[in-house]
């Protein structure tokens, strides 16, 4: 293992352990729930909106799974929070194509941020879900608060 595998090795365990995000959110706008089949993997995303609509106040996350699930929350929950809703739809979009890429290219770091560690699941297919599940939660509670303009 590289250097740099080692090291995104390390962040994902962090942020396992870490769980940033993890609890309730009183006053929610919305809120989505999404389950892994495969594996058993499961999340519940709630988001709260700033008063005009078009920032991303708060995340909250429930759930229970595998270090990469709760890892991928974790990083999520620190990404996304307080960011504009139009830029956390562009950061999903970011991840969801990193982990299309199996492995292949450099993630946007300046985009990513510590999602790049996720970088490596990409080449395990069974282990992408269980990366996205979160990130897919947060966009269908984004879509239910905050639809997008046409």
């Amino acid at each position: 293992m590289s250097g740099l595998e080692g090291l995104y090795q390390q962040i994902i365990l962090d942020q396992a352990k870490r769980r940033n995000g993890d609890g309730p959110l009183d006053g929610a706008d919305a809120e989505h729930h999404e389950f892994n089949p495969t594996c058993g993997d499961e999340i519940t995303v709630r988001v709260k909106l700033d008063d005009d609509g078009t920032r991303l106040a708060a995340l909250a996350w429930q759930g229970d799974g595998c270090s990469i699930s709760m890892a991928s929350a974790s990083t999520l929950a620190e990404l996304a929070s307080g960011r504009p809703v139009e830029e956390v739809r562009g950061l999903i979009e970011g991840f969801r194509t990193m982990l299309r890429s199996q492995g292949a290219g450099e993630p946007d770091e300046e985009l990513l941020g510590d999602a790049i560690a996720f970088h490596g699941v990409s080449k395990y297919v069974m282990r992408v879900k269980c990366a996205m599940l979160s990130w897919v939660a947060l966009e269908a509670a984004l879509a239910k608060a905050a639809p997008a303009a046409e």
